[in-house]
């Protein structure tokens, strides 16, 4: 597995943002009967989603969580250098998130700013990535935006994944600080897994046509089309017991801290059936576990911080917290980090209106002043 320690780099903030509207547990129900409602509860822990019934996409969520974090802090827009957008629903398939973001938000056109494909262990990659350029020089405030609208790629009748995923965004703000304590990471990919948690069409491989559009039933007794997202759920879960216990081991054999060390444990919130079940696996003890997706649903790669957000926000704004941070999914990835975080800024979760920004470019730029008398000129002469 790939391996780093980061100097000098902290989080100095975390806001996570979801849409008005939900779902709950009682919508299941009405939806695959109360057997079937109650077992997905069960398994899930999930009594209330937080999902758009607009549309919106990612970045609607992560823009406002970064403008109540931009006006905490007290940040000016060009005094931030770096934008990352961990997304696996783009706003298009281009240009980049980020680039529309950046304009959003109204920051520098000297920030650099990209995105990322990555889902469940995209906010440990995120802060990898963005770490690591801090570590090159001459960065010193950025912003890392993670989230997705993963609503919007399940079937309605899929009752695998329809019960377990919500909407929402985070963003996380990161700065020089030559007396940040030190990031360590561990991180994996094994692509074999890539069949299992899968949107089979809609992709450069197999584009959208009227066929991959429609809904069926499929050999697991669900109805989706090849545009709906699939997952294996024995598969994941195999893999995840597998690989998440090695990772646990070696990244606090990179940190050299321990389980008494530890203030708190916050894991990609999967399902809460994952969660406990990996608790045991890892030998972690439970009052240091944290498990915070019974109101929001699993968020993919928002799901880390909305836990921090929800579950630890007093800790991480009254002071330091040592916390090991895992991610691990579609993929296969996976990727921890032990970090030390606090005080930061860190709201209450910020609930967005569920709805469609009205420019999502963008407010567009002023006209152009053009001189007096000039006419239209003919290209090439």
């Amino acid at each position: 597995m790939a391996e780093s320690r980061i100097q000098g780099v902290r989080i100095a903030g975390i806001v996570t943002a979801v849409p008005s509207s939900t779902l709950t547990l009682d919508d299941d129900i009405k939806a695959f009967g109360e057997d079937d409602g109650r077992r997905i509860f069960k398994n899930t822990g999930v009594r209330t989603r937080r999902v758009t019934k607009t549309g919106m996409c990612a970045s609607d969520v992560c823009v406002p969580a970064a403008e109540r974090l931009l006006s905490d802090l007290g940040w000016a827009r060009d005094s931030v250098d770096g934008l990352v957008v961990v997304t696996q629903g783009p706003d298009y398939a281009l240009p980049a998130t980020a680039c529309i973001v950046q304009h959003r938000l109204g920051l520098s056109t000297n920030c650099a700013a990209f995105d990322m494909n990555q889902g469940c262990s995209g906010y440990v990659y995120g802060l990898w990535v963005l770490s690591h350029l801090f570590a090159g020089g001459g960065m010193k405030r950025a912003l890392l935006l993670v989230g997705d609208t993963s609503s919007r790629s399940a079937a309605p009748q899929d009752r695998s994944v329809t019960p377990l995923f919500g909407d929402g965004g985070a963003a996380t703000a990161l700065e020089a600080d030559a007396g940040a304590a030190p990031m360590d990471f561990v991180l994996g990919t094994n692509g074999v897994g890539a069949p299992h948690l899968i949107m089979p069409a809609g992709g450069a491989r197999r584009r959208h046509s009227p066929e991959t559009a429609i809904r069926s039933l499929r050999p697991d007794g669900n109805i989706r089309s090849d545009e709906d997202v699939y997952m294996n759920g024995l598969e994941v879960l195999t893999f995840t017991l597998n690989s998440v216990p090695p990772l646990i081991r070696a990244i606090k054999e990179k940190s050299g801290w321990s389980n008494e060390d530890v203030d708190s444990f916050v894991f990609h919130q999967a399902s809460t059936f994952m969660l406990k079940t990996l608790a045991r696996s890892c030998a972690l003890p439970m009052n240091k576990f944290v498990i915070g997706m019974e109101n929001f649903g699993n968020l993919s790669s928002a799901s880390i911080p909305a836990a921090i957000s929800d579950k630890l926000r007093e800790k991480v704004t009254a002071g330091p917290q040592r916390l090991i941070l895992a991610g691990y999914g579609v993929g296969w990835s996976w990727g921890a980090v032990a970090v030390t975080v606090g005080p930061i800024v860190a709201p209450e979760i910020l609930i967005v209106p569920d709805q469609q920004p009205d420019l999502p470019l963008g407010p567009p730029p002023p006209p152009v002043n053009e001189p007096q008398g000039s006419g239209p000129t003919t290209p090439g002469r």
